[in-house]
């Protein structure tokens, strides 16, 4: 299986993505661990669905 380019990494107060292509942090931080934004953000990348996963995150943190 080929290294993933983003992986969800536990920080103090919840979870932030990490880009290992770009070695930089990527979004916001988030209190749950946003598995099902960075599987799509592995797979297929569709704009429409990572826009609507981050908006439900977003949310998630109010």
């Amino acid at each position: 299986m080929a290294r993933r380019r983003y992986v969800a990494r536990g920080v103090p107060g919840g979870y932030r993505i990490r880009d290992n292509r770009g070695r930089r942090w990527w979004g916001d931080l988030y209190e749950l661990c946003p598995d099902d934004l960075v599987a799509e953000l592995n797979g297929g990348a569709d704009p429409a669905k990572i826009t609507a996963l981050l908006k439900r995150y977003r949310a998630a943190k109010r």
